[in-house]
């Protein structure tokens, strides 16, 4: 999966693919809604995500969680740890999750080696705040059908980058609150904006699987342009 992500936004040799998979994994299953990394803490290994969906979120001092990024397979959401020592947010999974965790030592050892390894991991981060930014505008400037619109939008085509989809189908299995929690929404709001989403025709939603029945009506409603995931060639659904 992780060979599938970095594809999908830089090229790889064969040689490149095979040192990638070369590298040592502890591999482990975790449940849904349990922490993978803990604000604060100091990991020496890094975990790419193989099966499942996890979050990348902060607590305030009351306990309200904000959720940054839903993390989907391929992903190595905490890769900054290589770099900073400390966590200085939290990682959770949504569903169960398999990981694999990878040894910070042998990460930097095989950027390297292979420096085109280590430019497609630095690209990944600066993907990673390309996310951010457009949630922050998203999060301060659309309305809420808008904001739920985007995040459909973008879950589907990070998906559909690393072959998660089936035709205009994909699992979801991201909750009201969960949604409300990284969009700033209540849940009653997040409620409302996708009974509007259904009653325009665009999607079904239903048993954790998103079917896009309009892709250029939701790409219309979400204000998406898929430019910020820097996916290399077309990524888009003809759905």
């Amino acid at each position: 999966m992780l060979i599938r992500k970095l594809r999908s936004i830089s090229p790889l040799s064969q040689d490149e693919e095979q040192s990638i998979r070369a590298l040592p994994l502890s591999v482990k299953e975790i449940g849904a809604d349990e922490i993978i990394v803990r604000e604060g803490d100091r990991p020496f290994v890094c975990c790419l995500l193989i099966e499942g969906f996890a979050c990348r979120y902060k607590l305030t001092d009351q306990g309200k969680r904000q959720i940054f990024s839903f993390h989907t397979p391929g992903d190595i959401p905490d890769l900054q740890s290589l770099h900073l020592r400390t966590m200085d947010h939290s990682l959770a999974t949504i569903t169960l999750c398999k990981v694999a965790f990878i040894p910070h030592e042998s990460i930097a050892n095989l950027t390297r080696r292979c420096p085109r390894v280590g430019d497609a991991l630095w690209r990944e981060t600066l993907v990673d705040a390309a996310l951010f930014r457009e949630w922050m505008i998203g999060i301060g400037r659309r309305s809420a059908y808008t904001r739920i619109a985007h995040l459909l939008c973008e879950v589907f085509v990070r998906l559909q980058a690393v072959g998660l989809t089936s035709g205009n189908q994909c699992e979801w299995p991201i909750t009201q609150a969960e949604i409300g929690d990284a969009l700033g929404l209540s849940t009653v709001h997040v409620n409302r904006s996708l009974q509007e989403l259904r009653g325009d025709g665009l999607i079904e939603l239903a048993g954790g699987c998103l079917k896009v029945l309009t892709w250029n009506g939701l790409k219309e409603a979400g204000e998406f342009d898929p430019t910020y995931l820097h996916l290399s060639g077309e990524a888009e659904t003809a759905a």
